[in-house]
């Protein structure tokens, strides 16, 4: 049995805004890795660097544009190697309804359940990045 991290949020702003904010690396850099590259196409690979014990890089592997955006994770830990994850948009009049889920986790671990409390502090520095422009510096992130 695997287990899976789910969470949703709304976003007061454009779908197009979000879309970029969890896909374009100049935003992925303002709410979640310290440094990223990539391009949000299927098989592309993206490198999420933290620190550099947590270089990790994910492939794409679904790519719709305004709609949907999942990475498979190719280069982690061990606990995080054998996950995907990803975000699924939905616009419903001026907001964005954001599912986010990681899924695939072999354990319900201390690392699953640290992964998930960090998701859900990240999720919401998203929102405001998106709605406010506001960026929690890399350090005071969960």
């Amino acid at each position: 049995m695997t287990h899976s991290i789910h969470h949703d949020l709304e976003i007061n702003e454009s779908i197009e805004k979000v879309y970029e904010a969890v896909t374009e690396p100049q935003h992925l850099i303002n709410w979640w890795p310290y440094k990223c590259s990539g391009i949000p196409k299927e098989n592309e690979v993206y490198n999420f660097f933290f620190t550099s014990e947590y270089d990790w890089y994910g492939k794409v592997i679904k790519s719709e544009k305004n709609k949907s955006f999942h990475i498979k994770m190719t280069i982690s830990d061990p606990d995080w190697s054998p996950t995907s994850f990803g975000f699924d948009l939905e616009q419903k009049n001026d907001k964005v309804q954001v599912k986010f889920w990681h899924i695939e986790w072999p354990e319900c671990n201390s690392e699953f359940r640290q992964s998930s409390f960090c998701w859900a502090m990240l999720l919401n520095g998203l929102k405001n990045y998106v709605e406010k422009g506001k960026i929690v510096p890399f350090e005071e992130r969960e």
